[in-house]
């Protein structure tokens, strides 16, 4: 339903409507707040489409509002966007994530794989266990279930980029955050591995966003978290740096 939230299979859907034909299709995961949120907004405001998911209905509906008043004035529709009620951690949910955007937008051009999570600061042995498997459930097998489902729709097409939200902890280590650390790790492993795989003009890239004022930021570091660059900020740079990939980029662990 355009401009409303419907039932389809499960899912709520949010928006519709055919993108612009000058526009690039971006699918973000985890969309509803932190840096997929405000690298949703900066693409809006570019003219490109989105397509989000997030957990969050309640989340994604605000958001639907904010990125059809974001939306270019040359775009043919303040109401293309498509924002879905998905569980990357689920692998069920992320077929009928892949089954409704192809239905709805087509294959996109490019996936950022952003939804993550982070562990309560906790020395590993004192890490509850359904905490660290929340962690590698999100971080790297909700990344792992997109791929399986979205790559095949890519190759069709043979050409497509696809960004792994990785980490600086994803190429360090550091206390009380191991289990995080280990899910950017794999993120790392993974990206490497996968670009290996990939067909010529497709790419996947490993890409740390840096240190960014999120609310993952402020679980670990608290109040000091404020000292860094706000998400807002960090997505100016992230989306030209984004848009600006190529097939030559695959395997590459790139920083913002």
């Amino acid at each position: 339903m355009t401009g409303g939230t419907t039932s389809l299979s499960g899912m709520n859907v949010v928006g519709r409507g055919a993108s612009a034909s000058t526009s690039r299709t971006v699918l973000i995961t985890g969309v509803s707040k932190g840096l997929g949120r405000s690298l949703a907004l900066e693409l809006a405001k570019r003219g490109h489409t989105v397509i989000g998911c997030s957990r969050a209905q309640d989340k994604l509906n605000a958001l639907h509002n904010d990125l059809s008043s974001s939306a270019d004035s040359n775009s043919s529709s303040s109401d293309k966007h498509l924002l879905l009620n998905a569980d990357v951690r689920s692998n069920s949910s992320v077929e009928e994530l892949a089954r409704i955007v192809m239905e709805k937008k087509g294959v996109p051009d490019i996936i950022v794989n952003n939804a993550g999570t982070i562990n309560r600061n906790n020395k590993i042995w004192e890490v509850p266990v359904e905490e660290f498997d929340t962690v590698m459930d999100t971080n790297v097998k909700g990344t792992a279930n997109v791929l399986r489902h979205f790559i095949p729709m890519m190759i069709t097409r043979k050409q497509g980029i696809i960004v792994n939200m990785s980490s600086g902890w994803g190429r360090s280590g550091a206390a009380l955050v191991a289990p995080y650390c280990a899910s950017k790790w794999a993120i790392e492993g993974l990206t490497r591995s996968v670009a290996k795989e990939l067909p010529e003009g497709m790419a996947v890239v490993a890409l740390n966003p840096g240190v960014i004022n999120t609310e993952m930021l402020a679980s670990c570091f608290g109040n000091s978290a404020a000292l860094y660059q706000a998400p807002e900020a960090w997505a100016l740079k992230a989306a030209t740096m984004i848009l600006n990939l190529t097939a030559a980029d695959n395997g590459a662990s790139l920083t913002v």
